[in-house]
């Protein structure tokens, strides 16, 4: 079974071969860690197949724009100021504070994210998947993190969103089809480009809530996404949502919008909640805890956090997938433990 062949079949409950599983190391991270982090890939060749010492320069090492501190202003025009070198910023200009901004107000061109492109374009992305499809991987894209729900808080700023909300006025709704149109070609797009999973991505959630009442979301964010994700559902095309946060109360709104993948975090929910709110519902792609476990915790509760995870929401038939980011100050002997647990039960229901 292709790479490829197994991620689909977890997302169908199709009883795929083993757990899919994606480690990624933020540029604070590696920055952090250098070499003794490679020493640590290179004994987990299973998640790291490509993995070379000596592949990054860390004397000359180039963050990402949102991860170099200082402000930098997006194409939307909302400002962003970075505090820490390897980690996204955050919006502290928005555009369209003043609703008088609004007349006039163009979204940038729906250009594709480049990791997902061969040559640039749109064309180069038709080119990338076809070129995963060949090589037995699964072929991922979708709209940019922050593509709606996000995308107005940081277009108006967080206060005034929220009581725009209550308000209601007419422009709140001409931004919010603004932004559902510039959404909508994008994803057409990357339907007729070939995609295998719309991905896509929003943090909805705070420590210990969602943002704003279920009975909101219906209301702002459910219907659009709904017609967004609509034509993909209509090819027969899986939707994958990402939301940092507690999301729990979020999920009757999710599958009313289609969404048949999500990306929730663990402890932030809860694990057995999760399992009650959303197993069987959603395949689940677990975001492994980055703010106590992996960072502070022993190589013991590390691995014992996994198999708690693999054990509650994981099934024969699939349905389970995991990640994880890992930050600073997290050891390299935990990302050890992290990278051992994955590999001993990413085939559990297999062994």
């Amino acid at each position: 079974m292709t790479p490829r062949e197994n991620y689909l079949r977890t997302i169908r409950f199709q009883g795929p071969e083993y757990i899919p599983i994606g480690v990624y190391l933020p540029h604070a991270l590696r920055a952090a860690l250098r070499e003794e982090l490679e020493k640590v890939l290179v004994r987990h060749p299973i998640l790291f197949p490509d993995f070379q010492p000596g592949q990054v320069d860390y004397d000359r090492y180039e963050y990402p724009v949102l991860e170099r501190p200082g402000e930098v202003v997006d194409p939307w025009g909302c400002t962003w100021r970075m505090a820490s070198a390897g980690v996204v910023g955050t919006v502290v200009g928005h555009p369209l504070a003043d609703w008088s901004a609004l007349q006039g107000f163009v979204p940038p061109p729906a250009e594709p994210m480049q990791a997902q492109c061969l040559n640039g374009g749109w064309d180069g992305v038709a080119e990338g998947f076809a070129r995963a499809k060949a090589e037995g991987r699964p072929a991922l894209g979708g709209l940019y993190h922050g593509f709606f729900f996000m995308r107005l808080m940081y277009l108006r700023g967080f206060e005034d969103l929220m009581i725009d909300f209550i308000e209601r006025p007419a422009e709140l709704f001409e931004l919010m089809g603004l932004l559902k149109d510039h959404s909508a070609g994008m994803v057409g797009r990357y339907l007729e480009a070939g995609v295998d999973v719309l991905n896509c991505g929003e943090d909805l959630g705070t420590q210990s809530a969602s943002i704003v009442s279920p009975a909101m979301f219906a209301e702002f964010v459910t219907p659009v996404y709904r017609e967004l994700f609509a034509p993909a559902r209509r090819a027969g095309v899986p939707v994958y949502l990402h939301s940092d946060g507690h999301v729990l109360e979020l999920m009757d709104e999710f599958h009313a919008a289609g969404i048949d993948v999500i990306n929730p975090q663990d402890l932030v929910n809860g694990v057995d909640e999760l399992a009650r709110a959303a197993k069987g519902r959603f395949c689940i792609d677990l975001d492994i805890d980055r703010q106590r476990i992996v960072p502070f915790g022993t190589p013991r509760e590390i691995h014992d956090h996994v198999e708690h995870c693999v054990r509650t929401l994981g099934s024969p038939r699939g349905g389970l997938m995991m990640k994880v980011a890992i930050y600073p100050p997290t050891p390299p002997e935990n990302v050890d433990a992290l990278c051992g647990a994955f590999e001993e039960f990413r085939g559990f229901w297999r062994g």
